[in-house]
């Protein structure tokens, strides 16, 4: 008889790093019940948006859970996605994981800074943060939906790219729903940017999303 290697993948880390995401989660909706109420309808109902879209929004405790929150599992997401597609040699470490975490944490810091920025250059900074706070929202709900997603792939549907392919779906329809209650509840005071927006939009929501469909693709 031959012998057979089998290789086995500690599930481990992800397991904690799921509890770790989970308690952040129930801590966000122990602490802030009627604002996790009001959230976890956004799609459907933009009553979050409408009563905490104000001053030090982005600072507040409650926004800054769901946030981490959605690192966490976006980040085990992607991780995820490279081991499903063999896009890149990612071993099956806790170590690669923190690589991607900290990728994605800077990339969504420099582009909420970015996007700051070109609010007080058109010295609108209620205007863009207001908007800024309704897609990062959008986005944070998106992370509940790819939380039961790594669940599914580390769990029961292991390398399932039926699995991605569905919840990548979802997040686009959510975020894409988000972006279009944003243009219709902020269009005639985004009427004076329009150009500027479409460009923002192009260069920092589009762009990503092209750059990694033809990272998907090659």
């Amino acid at each position: 008889m031959e012998p057979i290697e089998k290789t086995i993948i500690s599930l481990d880390w992800m397991t904690l790093t799921l509890f770790v995401g989970l308690v952040v989660l129930a801590l966000g909706k122990y602490l802030f019940h009627k604002k996790f109420l009001n959230f976890i309808i956004l799609p459907f109902n933009d009553k979050y948006i409408l009563l905490h879209n104000k001053k030090g929004q982005f600072s507040h405790w409650f926004h800054l859970l769901l946030t981490l929150f959605q690192l966490i599992n976006i980040s085990l997401f992607l991780f995820l996605i490279l081991q499903t597609f063999e896009l890149a040699p990612v071993p099956n470490s806790f170590l690669s994981y923190l690589i991607v975490l900290g990728f994605l944490a800077l990339f969504e810091l420099v582009k909420f800074l970015v996007q700051m920025f070109t609010g007080f250059v058109f010295n609108n900074l209620g205007l863009f943060g207001s908007v800024v706070f309704s897609k990062i929202s959008y986005l944070n709900y998106s992370g509940i939906i790819i939380a039961v997603a790594n669940i599914l792939l580390i769990y029961i549907t292991p390398l399932s790219k039926t699995t991605i392919y569905v919840v990548l779906a979802l997040v686009f329809l959510i975020n894409g729903i988000g972006i279009t209650k944003l243009l219709k509840n902020h269009q005639k005071a985004l009427f004076p940017f329009f150009v500027y927006f479409i460009l923002y939009l192009c260069a920092l929501e589009i762009a990503p999303l092209v750059l990694i469909g033809s990272y998907f693709k090659g």
